[in-house]
């Protein structure tokens, strides 16, 4: 949105601002912030103030509210969802870097058969033995 690409260097922005930019009901901002899909920070007179992380939030909500016609309880899960999603790619991602460093600084060499020391032995030359059920001794 133009409008807010001129306010871009503000710390946050209050909730009037925020309704007129969006075309919403100051009491619409409140209700989402009730049912948890919105957390505006608060400033010592505990004035809300929205961040730009809080406005692409509201812009998903509107979007998923006004274009899709999902309810409230769908947008609670939809973003839930997300916020799910964006947490296991930043594990993902980490896990990723650590590998890579492990690999370049080279794979220790392993023992010499690969099943020993592992938590699950593949490739036994001897099969299992079957299991025998002991005998029940009558009196």
């Amino acid at each position: 949105m133009a409008a807010r690409a001129k306010k871009r260097g503000a710390v946050g922005y209050m909730i009037s601002s925020v309704a007129e930019l969006y075309k919403v009901h100051p009491q619409t901002l409140r209700l989402y912030e009730r049912q948890g899909l919105l957390k505006p920070s608060r400033s010592e007179g505990n004035t809300r103030l929205y961040t730009e992380t809080d406005l692409e939030r509201l812009e998903i909500i509107l979007n998923l509210a006004r274009d899709m016609g999902v309810n409230l309880a769908g947008i609670e899960v939809i973003l839930n969802l997300r916020d799910r999603m964006n947490q296991m790619q930043a594990q993902m991602e980490q896990f990723l870097r650590f590998v890579q460093q492990e690999i370049a600084r080279g794979l220790p060499q392993g023992p010499a058969h690969p099943s020993k020391g592992a938590i699950v032995r593949t490739g036994e030359s001897t099969p299992p033995r079957p299991h025998r059920p002991t005998p029940v001794r009558k009196p």
